[in-house]
């Protein structure tokens, strides 16, 4: 069986082409890119017209919450990943912070052996760094990397003690794994739901100061140093994190970073109401961090896009700033929110893009996708750069409608989402 993917352009970090192209999909093989390719060299063909499209890789997201096992009313393996092919995603790393905890080899069999039937996409799970996310005793993390996980993370909280810390990011060194590290210094949060500042004040929440995020990832830049092991700090939102990646990588430090679009979407000026869904963790920034996070992006010091996506309940969502959970969806509008608030406003190109949400991700994981190159696995998405529509919360197929962006105009849409050779979005196809 043939897919022929006519007239788009083609934008592949790996090989540097950029433009009107055509790609014949094999099977699960990317078989031909070429100007020309014609149909009639080939039976059992079906033809899709990605005129006006840019055609690329499929998009990598090294941060999702699946909430599954443990939270399923939130999300399900099945209704995340089906968001996700949705988004234009081929790959998600769901974190580890589960019930139970994704802590050792038997949970990580289980969730890929049930991903590989409930899920149209490649799942790769995160282990945790310590038994139950205690903070008390590191994991098998020999034994889960045999089973399948692509890297370790504390997500949802860092591990305070750094002695175990450095012990944990030696064995994820030995295993050539990297880290994903959530940098928040759990003493100084102190009960702070937003972002500290004048929005803070004036509203009469505890704030969380940039410096909660800032310790923590200055205290793991010097840890991966040491150690040697691959750092990769989660969800950055201040202006210092984008200059410690800076120094650390003109020093040669295996440090990478990623940005989600809301950090470089939204700042605290956006927050006008006790709405929970503009309760996230890291919260809302400054106009001045946004401003420093795009920065970064164009200048090639973040690496990396990632959606920290995290469904909750209406209900718990409607409790405002003081009773609401952490977190907001994305994987169905990190795509828009990217190329609407980036690459049309002029800090990224399309081959950026590129770069930022299949290429790098792929490169810091280590695994053989993020490309269009000829012999490797047909996972692509084609986006429809000119497609302008307002996000509406209730079409999402994640069961989390938990966004800030209901009701925000953008640019630019996924048509269609292909994983190993088979077409997963639309998902009538």
């Amino acid at each position: 069986m043939y897919i022929l993917i006519k007239n788009g352009r083609v934008i592949d970090r790996a090989s540097g082409i950029d433009g009107i192209m055509d790609v014949l999909i094999r099977d699960s093989v990317i078989e031909k890119v070429a100007e020309r390719i014609e149909e009639r060299n080939y039976m059992d063909v079906r033809v899709i017209d990605a005129g006006g499209c840019f055609v690329m890789p499929g998009f990598i997201d090294m941060h999702v919450h699946l909430r599954d096992p443990g939270f399923t009313y939130k999300e399900t393996i099945a209704t995340g990943s089906k968001a996700a092919a949705k988004g234009g995603f081929t790959v998600i790393c769901p974190m580890p912070n589960t019930k139970p905890v994704t802590d050792n080899p038997e949970i990580v069999s289980e969730i890929i052996k049930r991903a590989l039937t409930e899920s149209p996409i490649t799942i790769l799970p995160v282990g945790a760094v310590t038994i139950g996310q205690q903070g008390r005793e590191v994991t098998d993390i020999k034994g889960m990397t045999e089973s399948g996980i692509c890297a370790i993370s504390e997500d949802g909280k860092s591990v305070m003690n750094s002695n175990l810390y450095r012990e944990a990011m030696k064995i994820a060194g030995e295993c050539g794994i990297p880290v994903l590290a959530h940098c928040e210094d759990i003493n100084l949060v102190a009960g702070g739901v937003m972002n500290m500042g004048d929005r803070s004040r004036q509203m009469g929440f505890r704030g969380i100061s940039n410096a909660v995020e800032d310790i923590i990832a200055a205290r793991d830049i010097l840890l991966a140093k040491e150690t040697g092991t691959a750092l990769h700090l989660c969800h950055c939102s201040t202006e210092d994190s984008v200059r410690m990646i800076k120094e650390a990588k003109e020093e040669g430090l295996p440090v990478s970073g990623e940005v989600c679009p809301h950090h470089f979407t939204l700042s605290t000026d956006d927050i006008r109401e006790n709405d929970g869904n503009y309760k996230m963790n890291p919260p809302l920034r400054s106009r001045k961090d946004v401003e420093a996070l795009r920065q970064g992006l164009r200048d090639g010091i973040m690496d990396v896009i990632s959606t920290d996506h995290a469904p909750h309940g209406r209900e718990e969502k409607a409790r405002g700033f003081e009773g609401a959970p952490f977190g907001i969806v994305g994987l169905e509008t990190a795509a828009a929110l990217t190329y609407t608030e980036l690459v049309l406003q002029g800090y990224l190109t399309p081959m950026q893009m590129v770069e930022k949400m299949s290429y790098n991700p792929a490169r810091i994981l280590g695994i053989d996708s993020g490309t269009l190159l000829e012999g490797k696995m047909a996972d692509v998405v084609i986006f429809n750069p000119e497609k302008e529509y307002v996000i509406n919360a209730e079409e999402f197929i994640s069961k989390g409608h938990n966004t800030p962006f209901h009701g925000r105009a953008v640019k630019g849409a996924v048509e269609y989402t292909i994983h190993h050779g088979k077409v997963v979005f639309p998902f009538s196809e």
